[in-house]
Protein backbone atom coordinates (compact mmCIF):
# COMPACT_ATOMS: atom_id res chain seq x y z
CA UNK A 1 0.00 0.00 0.00
CA UNK A 2 2.48 2.34 1.51
CA UNK A 3 4.28 1.71 -2.17
CA UNK A 4 0.94 2.43 -4.36
CA UNK A 5 0.50 5.75 -2.42
CA UNK A 6 3.79 7.60 -3.18
CA UNK A 7 3.44 7.22 -6.96
CA UNK A 8 0.01 8.50 -6.74
CA UNK A 9 0.91 11.43 -4.59
CA UNK A 10 3.31 12.49 -7.09
CA UNK A 11 1.34 12.48 -9.87
CA UNK A 12 -1.09 14.46 -8.19
CA UNK A 13 1.29 17.06 -6.87
CA UNK A 14 3.08 17.42 -10.26
CA UNK A 15 -0.43 17.96 -11.95
CA UNK A 16 -1.60 20.59 -9.88
CA UNK A 17 1.92 22.06 -9.91
CA UNK A 18 0.63 23.10 -13.56
CA UNK A 19 -2.45 24.63 -12.84
CA UNK A 20 -1.31 28.49 -13.31
CA UNK A 21 -3.78 30.10 -15.66
CA UNK A 22 -1.92 31.14 -18.70
CA UNK A 23 -5.01 32.12 -21.01
CA UNK A 24 -4.76 35.52 -19.97
CA UNK A 25 -1.46 36.15 -21.91
CA UNK A 26 -3.32 35.24 -25.43
CA UNK A 27 -4.32 38.30 -27.40
CA UNK A 28 -7.34 36.60 -27.84
CA UNK A 29 -8.37 36.38 -24.36
CA UNK A 30 -9.81 39.41 -22.52
CA UNK A 31 -10.55 39.71 -18.85
CA UNK A 32 -13.85 40.17 -17.45
CA UNK A 33 -13.66 43.63 -16.88
CA UNK A 34 -12.55 44.39 -20.46
CA UNK A 35 -16.08 42.86 -21.88
CA UNK A 36 -18.30 45.38 -22.87
CA UNK A 37 -16.39 48.17 -22.32
CA UNK A 38 -14.73 50.24 -25.77
CA UNK A 39 -11.38 49.42 -26.34
CA UNK A 40 -9.37 51.59 -28.33
CA UNK A 41 -8.13 51.11 -31.61
CA UNK A 42 -4.79 51.99 -33.40
CA UNK A 43 -2.65 50.61 -36.25
CA UNK A 44 0.88 49.93 -36.90
CA UNK A 45 3.34 47.86 -38.64
CA UNK A 46 5.87 45.20 -36.99
CA UNK A 47 9.60 46.27 -36.78
CA UNK A 48 10.92 43.10 -35.10
CA UNK A 49 9.53 39.79 -32.94
CA UNK A 50 11.24 38.07 -30.97
CA UNK A 51 10.29 35.00 -28.94
CA UNK A 52 10.67 35.18 -24.96
CA UNK A 53 8.76 33.67 -22.10
CA UNK A 54 6.53 34.50 -19.75
CA UNK A 55 6.63 33.48 -16.55
CA UNK A 56 2.96 32.45 -15.05
CA UNK A 57 2.24 32.95 -11.42
CA UNK A 58 1.70 30.05 -9.44
CA UNK A 59 -1.82 30.52 -7.94
CA UNK A 60 -0.93 28.92 -4.99
CA UNK A 61 2.47 31.13 -4.68
CA UNK A 62 4.79 28.06 -5.22
CA UNK A 63 3.86 26.28 -2.48
CA UNK A 64 2.20 23.17 -4.70
CA UNK A 65 5.87 22.49 -6.04
CA UNK A 66 8.11 23.01 -3.17
CA UNK A 67 5.26 21.34 -0.80
CA UNK A 68 5.08 18.74 -2.58
CA UNK A 69 8.33 18.28 -4.04
CA UNK A 70 9.47 18.10 0.07
CA UNK A 71 6.49 15.08 1.38
CA UNK A 72 7.71 13.34 -2.01
CA UNK A 73 11.39 13.40 -1.31
CA UNK A 74 10.83 13.23 2.60
CA UNK A 75 9.26 9.53 1.55
CA UNK A 76 11.75 8.60 -0.38
CA UNK A 77 13.84 9.20 1.94
CA UNK A 78 12.62 7.74 4.92
CA UNK A 79 12.61 4.65 2.73
CA UNK A 80 16.55 4.75 3.08
CA UNK A 81 18.82 3.01 5.88
CA UNK A 82 17.90 2.58 9.12
CA UNK A 83 18.06 5.00 12.66
CA UNK A 84 20.05 7.92 12.51
CA UNK A 85 20.65 7.67 8.65
CA UNK A 86 17.29 7.33 8.23
CA UNK A 87 16.38 10.40 9.52
CA UNK A 88 19.51 12.35 7.96
CA UNK A 89 17.60 10.34 4.35
CA UNK A 90 14.27 11.80 5.33
CA UNK A 91 15.88 15.03 6.02
CA UNK A 92 17.88 15.52 2.80
CA UNK A 93 15.21 13.89 0.51
CA UNK A 94 12.17 16.45 2.02
CA UNK A 95 15.05 19.41 1.08
CA UNK A 96 16.02 17.99 -2.45
CA UNK A 97 12.49 17.38 -3.25
CA UNK A 98 11.65 20.74 -2.53
CA UNK A 99 14.55 22.28 -4.65
CA UNK A 100 13.32 19.99 -7.42
CA UNK A 101 9.45 20.53 -6.91
CA UNK A 102 10.00 24.23 -7.40
CA UNK A 103 12.15 24.20 -10.23
CA UNK A 104 9.46 21.72 -12.05
CA UNK A 105 6.32 24.06 -11.09
CA UNK A 106 8.21 27.15 -12.64
CA UNK A 107 8.90 25.24 -15.82
CA UNK A 108 5.36 24.14 -16.04
CA UNK A 109 3.97 27.89 -15.59
CA UNK A 110 6.39 29.23 -18.55
CA UNK A 111 4.56 30.42 -21.71
CA UNK A 112 5.69 31.08 -25.11
CA UNK A 113 5.56 34.83 -25.88
CA UNK A 114 6.66 37.24 -28.74
CA UNK A 115 8.03 40.49 -28.10
CA UNK A 116 6.54 42.66 -31.11
CA UNK A 117 8.07 46.22 -31.93
CA UNK A 118 5.48 47.80 -33.65
CA UNK A 119 5.57 51.40 -34.58
CA UNK A 120 2.52 53.26 -34.56
CA UNK A 121 1.33 55.13 -37.60
CA UNK A 122 1.96 58.13 -35.34
CA UNK A 123 5.71 57.53 -35.66
CA UNK A 124 5.77 56.15 -32.05
CA UNK A 125 7.67 52.95 -31.71
CA UNK A 126 5.88 50.57 -28.51
CA UNK A 127 6.76 47.00 -27.71
CA UNK A 128 4.30 44.46 -26.66
CA UNK A 129 4.81 41.05 -25.24
CA UNK A 130 1.96 38.58 -25.54
CA UNK A 131 1.47 34.79 -26.00
CA UNK A 132 2.58 33.02 -28.91
CA UNK A 133 -0.60 31.90 -29.84
CA UNK A 134 -0.45 33.69 -33.42
CA UNK A 135 2.07 34.13 -35.94
CA UNK A 136 3.33 37.84 -36.56
CA UNK A 137 6.65 38.79 -38.54
CA UNK A 138 8.14 42.17 -39.12
CA UNK A 139 6.78 43.65 -42.06
CA UNK A 140 3.16 42.49 -41.14
CA UNK A 141 0.43 45.36 -40.44
CA UNK A 142 -1.54 44.85 -36.82
CA UNK A 143 -4.44 47.01 -34.82
CA UNK A 144 -3.63 47.33 -31.08
CA UNK A 145 -6.78 47.15 -28.91
CA UNK A 146 -6.67 48.74 -25.66
CA UNK A 147 -4.30 51.07 -23.76
CA UNK A 148 -1.66 51.25 -21.11
CA UNK A 149 -0.79 47.99 -19.40
CA UNK A 150 -3.39 46.43 -21.10
CA UNK A 151 -2.93 46.04 -25.25
CA UNK A 152 -3.44 43.17 -27.59
CA UNK A 153 -2.21 43.01 -30.81
CA UNK A 154 -4.28 41.23 -33.41
CA UNK A 155 -3.85 40.55 -37.49
CA UNK A 156 -5.33 43.72 -39.81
Amino acid sequence: MKRLLLPVAALSILTLAGCANTSGYSGDVYSGNQAKTSQSVTYGTIVAVRPVQIQAESRAGGLLGSGGGAIIGGLLGNQVGGGSGRQLATVAGALGGAVAGTAAEDATNRVNALEMEIRRDDGSDIVVVQRADQQFQAGQRVRLIGSGASVSVAPY
